[in-house]
């Protein structure tokens, strides 16, 4: 989900909740994108932060692997 609000807001939401995250990448326009480990997570995160989720998905940053996979 894309939430307007800093990676350390996200991250500290999270922690409050015990929500386990497997990402959390800044967004070019602003806001974060997070990604949780479960479902259940993300349901927790929605509801408590529900005014802050964005409503229209904004661009993502171009992400290479810093390494081949191959």
């Amino acid at each position: 989900m894309q939430l307007a609000m800093s990676e350390q807001q996200a991250s500290d939401l999270c922690a409050k909740e015990k929500v386990g995250v497997s990402t959390i990448e800044a967004l070019p326009g602003g806001g974060v994108r997070l990604v949780c480990n479960s479902s259940t997570g993300a349901e927790i995160v929605r509801a408590k932060a529900g005014s802050k989720i964005m409503r229209i998905e904004g661009a993502r940053k171009k992400h290479r692997p810093a390494t081949p996979l191959w």
